[in-house]
């Protein structure tokens, strides 16, 4: 049935989304992978939707992008395993351990609104100046004082609850 204004993505997403990822699967062994796939599908299509308009079957035009996701992602994966064997780029060699104050962190910066987040990690976490994230947020030098103003004391609360949590129980 070709998508029409009466046929929302929303429809095809609720009929089709699980199939999709379970065939992705299949072929990826990769339940992420395959839910990353379908997900772009979707996005390519809502992007697109003039050209999803046209097609007679979304859902095999949807299997079709996500499989052409699935395929270019594995192409780069060996193409950097190649690089890696041959020598030209070294693997890291291990993965730092997440300490529990590190969960912690990410939990309480989940908790706050996206710009003051954004705001809070480049500055902090990715140690870039103030006006750098001014210039990579669009906004004013200003605004980013403000969100870190905001971010510092907001995350201190919910660091100070997650703190009493842990020594309640």
């Amino acid at each position: 049935m070709p998508l029409n204004r009466d046929l929302d993505l929303r429809e095809i997403y609720a009929a089709s989304a699980g199939r999709l990822v379970a065939q992705l699967y299949g072929i990826t062994g990769d339940f992420a992978e395959a839910q990353d796939a379908v997900q772009e599908a979707f996005a390519k299509a809502l992007a697109r939707r003039s050209r999803l308009r046209g097609v007679d079957n979304p859902e095999a035009w949807l299997r079709r992008v996500a499989m052409n996701v699935a395929r270019s992602r594995h192409r780069r994966r060996m193409l950097f395993d190649r690089i890696v064997r041959s020598g030209r780029l070294r693997p890291v060699d291990a993965v730092p351990a997440i300490s529990p104050d590190h969960v912690a962190l990410v939990a309480a910066l989940q908790r706050l609104p996206r710009a003051i987040r954004e705001t809070v990690v480049l500055h902090h976490i990715g140690d870039l100046p103030v006006i750098e994230v001014a210039n990579v947020l669009g906004c004013s030098v200003e605004s980013v004082k403000t969100r870190l103003v905001r971010g510092r004391r907001t995350l201190a609360e919910h660091l100070q609850d997650t703190e009493r949590e842990k020594n309640h129980a």
